[in-house]
């Protein structure tokens, strides 16, 4: 087991990946010689070749239309929008093109590719590049969504990803890529925090796909949570003393509703935190999948802690994010209810 940072955990699955398999390809922005905006491509073009790993023009809709295209042919490309936020001029190749093969072939043909795009804020990166459009792929049939919460899920989940033959989104937070985070700072601090995620297998193994984690158990209340949003949780019931039980997603579509549901049913509260707008967030659906399947077991109305419904504020981002405090406010709400 090696301590890693986020960055090195998902530079380690796709060098693994790469190693295990001459199918799988890497390309985006800069990702070649430089290895990536963020480093995490450093070193894999010198270790493979140009030819499988390699720069791309600025353009999102060839990068992510070229890749459907090796798809169909029988590689696995594994391909970076440098920020989520640059995702949109390739929205259309995604929804209508990789989300579809599947379906329009009648199975004769499928989409393995992984589409990874840094999300979020928390670089004071402003507008365009802070973004959180989750809800965006989650509405689409055909697309498997997935947001890691610490290193050791990265590398599991994007092995698992770039082994899949469908194609997936993988939304990784970049508050999480540089260090460990606490929930309880703005900044990432050392060491890691007692709930020790940095520790990751140096190999290949894989993480299922669909499958939610529980980091915290409790009996008064659920937390669901995402990327960032799981250690934000944690920090709020430390900082409370609520005995909440804390549940990372990990995976958005498909979603573990078989663990969301035990959990609550044994609660009777929830809380939904994550770091997009309120308004068509994805905590949306999960507040209505939480009142289908446990309203009779319910003892309050699900609370939602979420970002604001306004263009990214750039000079007020600390505020615009969840804290502990506003979820611990979440948490007292829903126990006072």
């Amino acid at each position: 087991m090696a301590r890693m940072t986020m960055i090195e955990a998902v530079r380690s699955a796709m060098d693994v990946s790469m190693g295990r398999d001459e199918d799988v390809v890497v390309f985006g922005e800069d990702v070649g010689y430089f290895g990536g905006v963020f480093r995490c491509t450093q070193g894999l073009q010198a270790k493979y070749g140009n030819t499988r790993c390699f720069d791309a023009p600025i353009s999102e809709s060839g990068i992510v239309g070229s890749a459907i295209g090796m798809a169909a042919y029988g590689l696995k490309p594994c391909v970076e929008i440098q920020f989520a936020d640059y995702m949109y001029p390739a929205y259309d190749q995604l929804t209508q093109e990789a989300a579809r093969i599947r379906y329009r072939s009648n199975g004769d043909f499928t989409c393995p590719i992984v589409v990874r795009m840094p999300t979020g804020g928390g670089i004071f990166g402003g507008q365009t590049h802070s973004q959180s459009p989750e809800a965006l792929f989650t509405h689409v049939c055909g697309l498997k969504v997935i947001v890691p919460s610490n290193p050791y899920d990265a590398k599991g989940l994007l092995i698992s990803a770039i082994e899949d033959p469908d194609p997936i989104i993988f939304l990784e937070p970049k508050r999480l890529y540089n260090g460990p985070f606490d929930g309880h700072h703005e900044r990432p601090v050392t060491p890691w925090s007692k709930h020790e995620l940095g520790e990751v297998p140096e190999g290949h193994y894989t993480i299922p796909i669909g499958k939610a984690e529980i980091r915290r158990n409790g009996s008064a209340v659920t937390v669901l949570a995402y990327g960032t949003m799981v250690h934000v949780a944690l920090a709020a019931t430390e900082e409370t003393g609520i005995d909440a039980e804390v549940i990372d997603l990990r995976s958005l579509l498909p979603l573990d509703l078989e663990t969301i549901v035990d959990s609550v049913t044994r609660t009777g509260r929830c809380v939904v935190v994550h770091e997009a707008t309120l308004t068509s967030g994805f905590g949306g659906e999960l507040v209505a999948l939480v009142q289908e399947h446990c309203f009779y077991q319910l003892e309050a109305p699900v609370v939602r802690v979420t970002g604001w419904d306004t263009p990214y504020p750039h000079a007020q981002e600390w505020d615009y994010f969840p804290g502990p405090a506003r979820v611990g406010r979440a948490l007292a709400e829903a126990m006072e209810a």
